[in-house]
Formats: C-alpha cells, structure tokens, sequence
C-alpha cells in the first residue's frame, strides 16, 4: 500500500482509537477494583488499632472502679513520727498493690516510720513500728528499741543488718572494757532520733537479750559493731 506524502510536511497519520473502556467482567477491571478495595481495608484496619490503642491508654490511665487506692508518701520522708502531710492517697492497678499496703482511714498519723521513705513510695505495715515488723520472725523474738550514743554510726546500718551490741559504763575511765551485752542480732528499723539523745535502733531479739540491753542502757552508753554476715 503507498502511503501519500504530502510534499511540504510529514506524512499524515490517522487519529489515535480511544481505548475502549473495560468490561465489567473483565480481568483488568476486577484487578483494579480488589487494589482500590485492599486499599481502603488497610486504612479501616489502621485506624480501628489506633481507635482501640488509644481506648487501652485511656482505661489504664483512668482511675477506674476496679482501681485501689493507698496511702504513699507525699515527700521523701527521713522516717520518726507520721503527720496528716507526709501521707498523699493514690489510685493504683490492683496488680501493682504491694502486701500490707495502708489505705486511707488507717490511723497511722503518730506512728513511727522504721527507716527513710522515698516520694511516691506505698506505704505498708512493715514500714511502721509494731507487730508487723516481726511477721517473719520465729517464735519468742521481741522488737527491741535501743539508743546508740554515737549517731553517725547509727546511720550506717539498714534493716537486715547483723550488729553485736556493747555497753561501756558512764563513768568508764579506760579501765574496764566494754562488754557485748547482744550478740548476732539483727536491725528491724533505724527510725532515728535527737541528735542530743543518741539514735534510736530497733532489733529483734530474744526476751533474755531485751532484759539485758534494758539494764545495759540504765548505767552506760551503748554502740555495735556491724557482723559481717550476709543479710
């Protein structure tokens, strides 16, 4: 077949054919319809996780009915006598309770803290001087308060810690040794003291032991020694 040229230009070409549109039953229609359709199905998946992340976060953070709520400590607390401001109630998940955790309405303003207490920390009945502190003793230990005439030494023992005790006579001119008055007793709470007065050391003890740092602290002036057992 000749093609004509036209003698001043390029040859003519016949008009492009518009593309026919799919058929709706045909392949290429059905594959660009299933793409449009995953599209839209990831983006509703999408925002459903969000929607339900965001429900999770709220419930979590909400204090709900299934919270509890307890007593922790407003400030970072040195231990010695609780007052109304040193207490501050908070909700909590109740998985994150610890035992023995005091709730509001425990009358515990006046009691004595065992030892120092950080901000924010659940306050609970080991914390405070009385029974609790010897729920995991054996039978015929005693809580026993004494007070050690030197309180920087003091403030170097913990809850847990092994001390001998000694007492040296007030009148004690360097003729007579101290004697160990408690030996292999363990510290309960150091809740501290005046300064002036010597500080205060809870230990658990033997009843035989308390009588015998009782009658010690009349005539003379206490201090340990720390036992280097393992807590």
């Amino acid at each position: 077949m000749r093609v004509l040229r036209d003698p001043a230009g390029p040859p003519a070409r016949s008009p492009a054919r518009p593309r026919a549109p799919s058929a709706p039953g045909s392949p290429v229609r059905g594959v660009d319809a299933l793409l449009r359709f995953g599209g839209r199905r990831h983006r509703i998946v999408a925002a459903l996780v969000a929607a339900s992340a965001m429900a999770c976060a709220l419930v979590g953070l909400r204090p709900g009915s299934a919270s509890v709520t307890v007593l922790t400590a407003a400030r970072d607390l040195p231990g010695g006598a609780l007052g109304a401001s040193d207490l501050r109630a908070v909700a909590m998940r109740p998985e994150t309770v610890p035992d023995g955790a005091l709730k509001p309405g425990a009358p515990i303003v006046g009691r004595v803290l065992t030892g120092p207490v950080r901000r924010g920390e659940p306050l609970t009945n080991v914390r405070l001087l009385g029974p609790g502190l010897l729920s995991a003793r054996g039978p015929g230990t005693v809580a026993t308060p004494v007070r050690v005439a030197d309180p920087q030494t003091a403030r170097l023992l913990s809850a847990g810690d092994v001390v001998n005790v000694l007492a040296t006579p007030s009148s004690w001119d360097g003729a007579a040794p101290a004697r160990t008055v408690a030996e292999g007793v363990t510290v309960l709470a150091t809740p501290g003291g005046e300064a002036d007065q010597g500080a205060l050391v809870v230990l658990a003890t033997s009843s035989a032991q308390a009588a015998e740092l009782a009658s010690a602290q009349v005539g003379g002036h206490l201090s340990i020694t720390i036992n280097p057992h393992i807590k």
